[in-house]
């Protein structure tokens, strides 16, 4: 009975969007397509947490990496003082080597800040109360594009003591909020030779010539679609001189997108998301499940008086095999997902037997739908 109003309650929420998709299905040009040019950049680099209470990395790669900072910080070491250094049993365990990542959003200039994530590359355990050297960020291309530092912050810690400890979240990875300066602008590509161009999100003929009929109703003769991915659009002469205004007043035009037919399960959740565009031809459906009972029942054998014989326990194993029969059931064609909804609301199955239903439906071709299992 659970299993059956999961399943219930997963159509009528497939129902409920599809509903709403059908009232308001018309979306703004901005929300299914990205500018080219436009892309988040990203950064990463290597830095030096200190501060740490004995939490530190105690590995070969955090003395090296420490000594590098320090002579980078202008502190020399000859060649006979670093490999005493090395040899040494100095401990770094109020320090920790760390791989630091950040996002550089479009149009980002020199001054601003960005949140930075840090995570340990040595054996450290915890980051708590670690604060971060300045370190470089680089791009792709090898440049530095920003500068890193500050106190890292986490969600979580290490707690405890010899005997016991309680560990919340993941010690070893944190965020230092606003935590880089900007050092170099990511030139931007946004426009070319007068035009620019919008990617779609899901690649799709129909979306993409909607998109430019939409556009060229509102500005005659500028948009025409390249491919199924990409509508490159011409700036008018009256938007030369302001184009990014006349690129924002494009994006927040309405289209409706073509959309996949498409069913989505989830196996390990028992989640099943049907698009509104799924349809069934008609097909008759029966689904019996194999349930094999296992009892054991060990049992004690006393050996016969004065035959010296040892007390064992014997095993005995009682296997109860019943295969649940089902009726057939006949799903008539169906036109809309409310239709579909109420024919496997029908049929009083868990979401798991749906999965094995659909499939099965896929290979007789009676699914009119792409089938993805996650």
């Amino acid at each position: 009975m659970t299993h059956t109003r999961h399943l219930v309650l997963v159509l009528v929420a497939v129902l409920s969007v599809s509903a709403s998709a059908s009232a308001q299905s018309q979306v703004r040009i901005r929300d299914i397509t990205t500018l080219s040019g436009e892309h988040i950049n990203k950064l990463t680099g290597f830095g030096l947490v200190v501060g740490l209470a004995n939490t530190g990395g105690t590995s070969p790669t955090t003395k090296q990496f420490a000594l590098n900072v320090l002579q980078k910080l202008g502190e020399r070491a000859d060649p006979t003082m670093r490999e005493n250094i090395q040899r040494s049993q100095e401990k770094t365990n109020n320090m920790s080597v760390v791989m630091i990542q950040a996002q550089l959003m479009p149009h980002m200039k020199e001054g601003q800040r960005i949140d930075v994530s840090v995570s340990t590359f040595d054996n450290a355990i915890s980051l708590a109360g670690g604060s971060l050297i300045t370190a470089e960020l680089l791009g792709p291309d090898g440049e530095v594009y920003a500068l890193a530092s500050g106190p890292v912050s986490l969600n979580g810690g290490d707690y405890g003591g010899n005997a016991s400890k309680v560990v919340k979240n993941h010690p070893t990875s944190g965020r230092i909020p606003n935590g880089a300066t900007v050092e170099r602008e990511v030139p931007s590509t946004m426009i070319q030779n007068d035009c620019f161009r919008l990617l779609l999100n899901q690649p799709e003929f129909a979306t993409a010539e909607r998109i430019s009929d939409a556009i060229n109703v509102y500005s005659p003769g500028s948009a025409a679609v390249q491919d199924p991915a990409c509508v490159i659009v011409r700036l008018p002469s009256n938007a030369i001189a302001s184009p990014f205004k006349f690129v924002q007043e494009c994006r927040e035009l309405m289209v409706e997108p073509g959309t996949v037919a498409r069913v989505v399960i989830n196996e390990r959740t028992g989640t099943i998301v049907i698009g509104r565009d799924v349809k069934i031809s008609k097909a008759a459906i029966t689904h019996g499940n194999l349930v094999v009972s296992t009892v054991e029942t060990p049992e004690v054998s006393q050996p016969n008086p004065f035959s010296n014989g040892e007390t064992v326990t014997v095993p005995r194993t009682s296997v109860d095999v019943n295969e649940q029969g089902a009726a057939i059931s006949v799903m008539e064609e169906t036109t809309t997902v409310a239709d579909l909804a109420a024919s496997l609301n029908a049929l009083g199955v868990s979401p798991r037997d749906l999965s094995s239903i659909f499939q099965a439906l896929k290979e007789a071709g009676a699914l009119h739908a792409e089938l993805e299992l996650k």
